[in-house]
């Protein structure tokens, strides 16, 4: 895998290998139940965004990290035909960072490309138990985390195809579409996003930030509070 390559796609694409800085944790002790870096996080993002309600800073903190781990794994598997195994006692995070900074992955090594493997490694691997974790104290829903994670999903295609455009990679884009076709047909996130632009049928509850507005897949034209009734 050429991770140099792989971070060029954009910043969510980055991920850094070897001996991980003094902040960073691995993320198998948050699934067991070590869940002050995820605190920590979600305080970080509460502060920074102003955020009302301590469950729209944990659906926006758990977003990124979703996006992190599905833009790595399906970046490596759309361009080199391979995955790194980002086993939770592999992959180290700082929640006081961000990317490339916030992932550390030890002792790199390569896992097959095919969507059953993507999905034990992203889905059952981390967001199932991050969601759980999550879900812990701050009340937010398993519909919005699923559609936060769809999201996610979706954005690493575009930008997959995007950078594919660019680079004159069509095959690229074409294994990113076709992974990402099989990895939502699961339940959990099957309709998360439809149609062509892969629009969400959720809301991360950014909007409800204050200067927040609405993201790009946003399944909202108006933000609520402001529609016009």
């Amino acid at each position: 895998m050429d991770l140099d390559e792989l971070a060029s796609v954009g910043g969510f694409f980055a991920l850094r290998t070897g001996t991980p800085g003094d902040g960073h944790a691995p993320l198998a002790r948050l699934y067991a139940g070590d869940t002050g870096p995820l605190v920590a996080r979600v305080d970080t993002v509460a502060a920074r965004l102003r955020a009302p309600e301590r469950r729209v800073a944990a659906s926006i903190a758990h977003q990124g990290l979703a996006a992190r781990l599905w833009s790595i794994t399906l970046g490596c598997a759309a361009l080199h035909g391979e995955i790194p195994d980002l086993g939770p006692a592999r992959l180290h995070w700082d929640p006081e960072r961000g990317s490339p900074d916030d992932l550390c992955l030890t002792g790199p090594r390569p896992l097959a490309a095919d969507a059953s493997t993507i999905r034990e490694t992203v889905q059952y691997g981390h967001l199932v138990p991050l969601a759980a974790a999550l879900r812990d104290g701050t009340g937010i829903s398993p519909q919005l985390l699923w559609g936060n994670a769809g999201s996610a999903l979706a954005g690493a295609v575009r930008e997959l195809h995007t950078w594919a455009r660019r680079g004159g990679r069509p095959e690229v884009a074409e294994r990113a579409s076709a992974l990402a076709a099989e990895l939502f047909a699961h339940p959990d996130l099957a309709g998360t996003v439809h149609g062509p632009a892969m629009r969400r049928r959720s809301c991360c509850l950014y909007y409800r930030c204050p200067g927040g507005g609405l993201c790009g897949d946003c399944v909202f034209d108006v933000p609520p509070q402001r529609a016009v009734r």
